[in-house]
């Protein structure tokens, strides 16, 4: 972040993911026309945010464990605790984050929540990820390229409708990063679904005007073309962990995967 730059406006007449997530997690970072479209959701919509992030608290700290300090987090969304950056740190004081969103209001809230541990480092940038190239530059200042980065993309590309080229994105940001870093993906998907929730999810995001591109298992596998998918490999969002105990398998409507960059 960048100290004297002004302060976006946030556009409070529109609905955007980044607040309706925050709202399904029991935030209350949101404004009435977010909480209008996620009041509409189904329940399936709600236990899908829930199973979201507890994948990626597993898969997180799994990578850092694996010796990765180095994280690029794009499409953070509103910060709620325990946050990446306090996942990573916890196991590498150390760890360096650089965490990107293209809301106004993530970034207010990443200023006062997003802070590092004193060894470490926690920074943030507004920007797209339809822009890889800006992230990328950004994030070299502050992440060493030389060495292993995870990067996590979690409930993030499904926003990203064909038309904007979404495995075309994943692979120049893949592409970006040495061998033995890692790429952390959630998406979600109709696979689990029947037609009335598949109306009560994805028709009223997309009549909220917010694009919504559900993915199936084949089309998210596609974001691991080249890429070593570590076990379990791409599974529903509760059948994801590693050196832990089970979580409560649950119906879901979001797949979770990690996979090595050779």
């Amino acid at each position: 972040m960048t100290a004297g730059t002004p302060k976006p406006q946030v556009d409070t007449g529109k609905p955007h993911p980044a607040r309706i997530y925050d709202w399904l997690l029991g935030g209350k970072d949101n404004y009435r026309v977010d909480q209008e479209v996620a009041g509409q959701l189904a329940e399936e919509a709600k236990r899908g945010a829930l199973h979201n992030r507890a994948f990626m608290h597993r898969a997180v700290e799994w990578v850092a464990r694996g010796g990765i300090d180095q994280f690029l987090d794009i499409g953070t969304g509103i910060p709620t605790e325990p946050n990446l950056h306090q996942i990573a740190q916890n196991v590498h004081p150390k760890a360096r984050v650089v965490y990107t969103d293209n809301d106004p209001i993530v970034l207010r809230h990443a200023e006062a929540r997003l802070v590092s541990t004193p060894e470490g480092v926690t920074d943030y940038v507004e920007a797209d990820v339809r822009e890889p190239q800006a992230i990328l530059e950004h994030a070299r200042g502050v992440l060493d390229f030389s060495r292993p980065v995870a990067l996590s993309l979690v409930a993030l590309m499904h926003f990203i409708p064909d038309e904007g080229d979404p495995y075309g994105i994943v692979r120049k940001l893949v592409g970006a990063l040495p061998s033995g870093s890692c790429l952390v993906l959630s998406h979600s998907t109709e696979d689990f679904l029947d037609e009335e929730q598949r109306a009560a999810v994805v028709e009223r995001y997309r009549a909220s005007g917010i694009p919504l591109r559900p993915r199936t298992h084949a089309e998210v596998k596609r974001f691991f073309d080249g890429l070593d998918l570590v076990d379990p490999g791409l599974v529903p969002g509760p059948q994801w962990y590693k050196d832990t105990p089970a979580p409560k398998d649950e119906p879901t409507i979001i797949y979770g995967g990690v996979a090595r960059i050779r």
